[in-house]
C-alpha cells in the first residue's frame, strides 16, 4: 500500500462509500423513471417524427447515464478490494506509489500519473468505430 496513514485510508474509503451509494440511488432513480416511459407513451400518441426522435433520444440518454454510474461503481468496488487487500495506492503497472493528492482527486485511480497517460495513449483508440 502507499505510504499514507490510517486516517487518510479511512477518509478515502469513506469517500468510496459514499460515492458507491450516491451512484446506486441514481441508478435506482434512473431505472424507475425509465419504467415509467411517460416520453416514450407520449411519442406514440403523436404522430411526429421529430417527437420520435426526442423521445429516442432521451431513452438513450437514460440509458447512457445509467451504463456510466454502473462503470463507475464497478470501478469503486475494484478500488474498495484493493483497499481491503492492502493494494491500494500503488500502480497496477509498475508498482510505484500513487500521491495522496492523485487518490484524493480520482480516487479509484490504478496506475501512477505516468503509467495512466501511456495507457490512454495505448488505448485511445478503443471504443471508437474505425474503418
Amino acid at each position: 500500500m502507499a505510504a499514507f496513514t490510517a486516517d487518510e485510508a479511512a477518509q478515502l474509503k469513506q469517500s468510496l462509500e459514499k460515492r458507491r451509494q450516491l451512484l446506486l440511488e441514481e441508478i435506482r432513480d434512473e431505472l424507475a423513471r425509465s419504467g415509467e416511459q411517460h416520453y416514450i407513451d407520449l411519442a406514440g400518441r403523436v404522430p411526429d417524427l421529430g417527437d420520435e426522435s426526442v423521445a429516442d433520444m432521451l431513452a438513450d440518454l437514460g440509458a447512457a447515464m445509467v451504463d456510466r454510474q454502473v462503470i463507475e461503481v464497478r470501478a469503486i468496488e475494484v478500488t474498495l478490494k484493493r483497499l481491503a487487500s492492502g493494494d491500494y495506492g500503488s500502480c497496477v503497472d509498475c508498482g510505484a506509489d500513487i500521491p495522496l493528492e492523485r487518490l484524493r482527486a480520482y480516487p479509484t485511480a490504478a496506475r501512477c500519473i505516468s503509467c495512466q497517460s501511456l495507457h490512454e495513449l495505448t488505448y485511445a483508440h478503443e471504443g471508437r468505430p474505425t474503418m
